[in-house]
């Protein structure tokens, strides 16, 4: 297999689980503790030491990791660099105003700063290189590839414009109850959450989630139905980095839209020049990568000029 055909499949991997890999070693400490029998050190995850403390221990000492200093925190919101700047979900920061809580002034800024990254220059990049549901959902397709299940006729149809009634009702929510609505029952916060600090009954959300997608729905979650991911598309509906179509290269042999996540992106191919617009490309380089033509491939400067008539 040559490299072209899976390099944005290993660099979203390797994106992926770098990232969970980085928090689960930033989180992590040792912390000696002390009671009248013994002294013993004992790993902890995100602080939790109370739940490892007996009524007659006290904690000594506790020593966090080095990776502690690169970052600490979660998706939702994350302190880097010792503090020097920090990352928030544009999302959860919404669904935190909206129903009455008080916002820190880093979590503001680290809302700000992910949405002027992905706004101004990335688009919809979170879902393909950052999210960890995407590891589910990606081997859920995997599966039904091979398990034939993709030429089986669909007995279940959902618009994909789904998604952002379902980012506006949990808005709503949020407003009339008090609560973040979505992040109470977001299966890619407690896939996070429970990688990093330890899972729980969050593992039923993202089982539910890898079967939707194995049995139910082809990029069910993602395509049809995740909040996360509408909102991420509003955002980046302007971003620079694009999937650009040469016209005079393509073949229209359609397999970049077989492999495409979201195929309503691709509807120009084999009809017009120029830049890929829909603002719900995941930019994952999928079609790339399945393009035998030269026919499609990233662009950033010529977002910034005239398209040809």
């Amino acid at each position: 297999m040559k490299f072209a055909k899976i390099k944005y499949l290993l660099l979203r991997r390797i994106c992926q689980v770098s990232i969970l890999v980085l928090f689960i070693l930033g989180n992590y400490s040792i912390a000696t503790l002390k009671n009248v029998q013994y002294k013993q050190e004992v790993g902890i995850f995100g602080g939790n030491i109370e739940s490892l403390m007996g009524d007659s221990s006290s904690v000594l000492a506790k020593e966090p990791s080095i990776f502690s200093h690169i970052v600490q925190g979660n998706l939702s919101h994350s302190s880097w660099f010792g503090g020097i700047f920090s990352l928030t979900d544009p999302l959860s920061v919404m669904q935190i105003f909206l129903a009455g809580g008080g916002l820190a002034l880093d979590v503001l800024l680290g809302a700000l700063l992910v949405a002027a990254i992905y706004g101004i220059f990335l688009g919809r990049v979170y879902c393909a290189f950052v999210c960890p549901i995407n590891l589910v959902t990606d081997f859920a397709n995997f599966l039904r590839d091979k398990l034939g299940f993709n030429t089986a006729q669909r007995k279940l149809f959902i618009s994909r414009s789904t998604r952002f009634v379902i980012l506006g009702l949990g808005l709503l929510l949020s407003a009339l109850f008090g609560v973040a609505a979505f992040e109470l029952i977001s299966p890619i916060s407690m896939l996070h959450r429970g990688v990093v600090f330890g899972m729980g009954f969050g593992i039923f959300a993202v089982l539910a989630v890898f079967c939707f997608d194995l049995f139910v729905l082809k990029n069910g979650f993602c395509g049809h139905i995740c909040p996360l991911g509408a909102m991420y598309s509003l955002l980046g509906k302007f971003a620079l980095l694009r999937v650009k179509h040469t016209l005079s290269n393509c073949t229209k042999c359609m397999e970049c839209v077989r492999v495409c996540p979201e195929p309503e992106v691709l509807k120009p191919v084999g009809k017009q020049d120029g830049i890929l617009k829909t603002m719900t490309c995941l930019r994952c380089g999928r079609c790339i990568e399945a393009c035998d033509d030269n026919a499609l491939h990233f662009s950033i400067l010529h977002f910034t000029q005239k398209e040809k008539k």
